[in-house]
C-alpha cells in the first residue's frame, strides 16, 4: 500500500484551493502528499462567479470584473451599482493552470490520475481505493460528492443547472462594464429559471440559463432555452457559439459532514455550497483557509467553524421548503427580494455575513404568511 503523510481527493476548485493554501504554510511543503483525480484539468469545463470588496487570494487570475450589475423580471429591472463590491469571474482553466503551476513547484506533492472508486476508514487513518491501488494516509481531504443523501423530515434536494454559451456577435450588442445577474424574463414552467449575461467585450459574452428544480433537462431544451432568450429578449440572432459549459449543483439543507475520523470534506462534499443559490467559490475559498489556520494552530476540524451558521441554514431551509412544496414562484421571492432591499445587503446577506437586525430588514419584505409558516416548519 502506498503511503503518504495527506492525500487530497479531487483536484477541483476545492481540492486544489486547499492544497496551494497548504503548500504556502511552511511546515506542510516538506510533506509527503498525494493529490489524486479521475484525470487531468485541461479543458475550461466552468466558470466561477463571486462578489468581493477587496483583492481576494486567486484575484491575479480574475478574468473579467463588474461594478454595474442588472436586475431584470417582467415586472421589474434596474441596474445597481455594487461598490464597494466587485463581482469577478475566474474561468476554470486559468485556475487550473494556476494552481497546477504552484503544485508544481513543490516536489513533495504526487499527482496521480486514476478513478477513486472508494475512501474508508483504517486504523490509523483511511484509504482511497482506486480500480488498481490503494493509498494510505493519516488524514485525508476529500471533494469527492457522494451520491444523492438520504433525505430526513424538512430536508429538500433541488439542483441548481445550467448550460452557458461563449458566444460572438458580428456586431456591438453588449456593454461591458455592465453584467446581468439575474433575468427572469423568460418561461418558468420548468422551475425557477433566469439568464445571466457576462459580456467580455461589445462582441463577446457568456450566457447562461439556469434553472432551480428536482430535475435535469435534455440538452435540446437547454439550447431551447438559450436560443429563446438571445433572439426574443435580447434581439441577437447572429452569433458563434466559441464555447460551451454545462453544470449540476445540488441545493440541499441535508448537513454534509465536515469530517469524520481521519477524512475531512471540501467544497460541495463538506457542505460549502450555498443552499439557496449554488454560490460555491467564496465559500470553499473562506473553508480552506480556516482549515489550513486550524491545521497550523494544531486545532481540529470541527462543524462549528467550517460549516454554515445554523441561523443561515435556517434561512437556506425555508426558501428550500417553499420552492420544494410550489408555496411560492422563485422569481417572485427574487423580485421582492431585489426591489426591496440595497442591493450591498443582498450581497452581504448571500454571503452569510450580515446580523440578525440587516437580516429581519431584508427578510421582511418578502410574503410574510408564507415563509412565517415555512420558517416554522424548519424549526420543527
Amino acid at each position: 500500500m502506498n503511503r503518504y503523510d495527506y492525500i487530497i481527493a479531487g483536484a477541483g476548485c476545492a481540492g486544489l484551493s486547499f492544497l496551494v493554501r497548504l503548500l504556502q504554510t511552511e511546515q506542510y511543503n516538506q510533506q509527503k502528499i498525494l493529490l489524486i483525480d479521475r484525470a487531468p484539468k485541461t479543458t475550461n469545463d466552468r466558470t466561477w462567479c463571486f462578489w468581493e470588496k477587496e483583492a481576494g487570494y486567486f484575484d491575479a487570475i480574475v478574468y473579467k470584473k463588474w461594478q454595474q450589475l442588472w436586475f431584470n423580471h417582467p415586472t421589474f429591472s434596474t441596474r445597481y451599482s455594487i461598490e464597494p463590491y466587485s463581482y469577478k469571474m475566474i474561468r476554470a482553466i486559468d485556475f487550473y493552470q494556476y494552481s497546477f503551476s504552484v503544485v508544481d513547484k513543490y516536489p513533495n506533492v504526487t499527482i496521480v490520475y486514476e478513478p477513486i472508486e472508494a475512501i474508508s476508514h483504517v486504523e490509523g487513518g483511511a484509504v482511497v481505493q482506486t480500480a488498481n491501488t490503494s493509498y494510505f494516509a493519516p488524514r485525508v481531504f476529500s471533494s469527492v460528492l457522494p451520491g444523492k443523501p438520504v433525505l430526513k423530515k424538512n430536508q429538500y434536494y433541488l439542483l441548481q443547472h445550467f448550460k452557458g454559451w461563449r458566444i460572438r456577435t458580428p456586431q456591438a450588442m453588449f456593454n461591458p462594464t455592465e453584467a446581468t445577474l439575474m433575468d427572469f424574463r423568460i418561461p418558468q414552467k420548468k422551475g425557477t429559471a433566469f439568464v445571466y449575461v457576462m459580456p467580455f467585450t461589445e462582441q463577446e459574452a457568456l450566457i447562461e440559463y439556469t434553472l432551480f428544480s428536482e430535475q435535469l433537462l435534455t440538452t435540446p431544451e437547454y439550447d431551447a432555452g438559450l436560443t429563446d432568450y438571445l433572439h426574443r429578449v435580447l434581439g441577437i440572432t447572429d452569433y458563434t457559439i466559441e464555447e460551451e459549459e454545462f453544470g449540476a449543483i445540488p441545493m440541499t439543507n441535508y448537513r454534509y459532514p465536515v469530517s469524520d475520523g481521519a477524512i475531512t470534506y471540501l467544497g460541495t462534499a463538506g457542505g460549502q455550497t450555498k443552499p439557496s443559490t449554488g454560490y460555491t467559490f467564496q465559500f470553499i475559498q473562506k473553508q480552506t483557509a480556516s482549515l489550513v489556520t486550524m491545521m497550523d494552530e494544531r486545532q481540529p476540524a470541527t462543524e462549528k467553524h467550517l460549516q454554515h451558521h445554523r441561523r443561515f441554514h435556517w434561512y437556506d431551509a425555508t426558501l428550500l421548503n417553499i420552492l420544494a412544496h410550489k408555496k411560492l414562484p422563485g422569481d417572485i421571492i427574487f423580485k421582492e427580494l431585489f426591489k426591496n432591499n440595497r442591493i450591498t445587503d443582498i450581497l452581504q446577506f448571500l454571503d452569510n455575513e450580515t446580523s440578525l437586525f440587516q437580516e429581519m430588514r431584508i427578510i421582511t419584505v418578502l410574503p410574510k404568511r408564507v415563509f412565517l409558516r415555512a420558517a416554522c416548519q424548519q424549526l420543527f
